[in-house]
């Protein structure tokens, strides 16, 4: 797959989560990534959505792959924060396996929160966000060329 963040905005949810469960895991990457939040996909309601987020709360991820870990860029300015550890495990969306960004034993404030991210083009990560075992949203993470790690 060669998707890019603004052809997962364009796609249904239904969509999204056929890409998702074709997609492969990819590489655990490295370095700042651009989120884009992805509510109501496939909608005009979902770019106003995902720019309120990115304005007032989150940016992306930076990962760490030296500690295996990620931290959430997060408020206007972008702040480091609330971590997660990475690492490659089962899906529990899609058979297979998933990055997954696990927050349970390293943020008290976002200990009930799973992501799982597959790789659905060149640096570019299709996510699901979990609340304990209930799926919430997805978004997406796009990486400068080569972060990889």
């Amino acid at each position: 797959m060669k998707l890019q963040t603004a052809d997962l905005r364009s796609r249904s949810r239904a969509e999204l989560d056929e890409i998702f469960r074709r997609a492969e895991p990819g590489p655990i990457p490295a370095g700042p990534a651009r989120g884009t939040a992805l509510i109501v996909p496939g909608t005009a309601l979902d770019r106003f959505l995902a720019a309120i987020v990115r304005l007032f709360w989150w940016k992306g991820k930076i990962f760490r792959p030296e500690s295996r870990d990620l931290k959430n860029r997060i408020t206007p300015f972008g702040i480091p924060a609330i971590r997660a550890e990475v690492y490659v495990d089962d899906s529990w969306f899609a058979d297979g396996q998933a990055i997954i960004l696990d927050y349970s034993k390293s943020s008290f404030v976002a200990r009930k929160i799973r992501d799982e991210i597959r790789e659905v083009g060149p640096g570019v990560y299709l996510g699901q966000v979990f609340w304990g075992r209930k799926r919430l949203i997805l978004f997406s993470l796009e990486f400068p060329r080569g972060a990889a790690a």
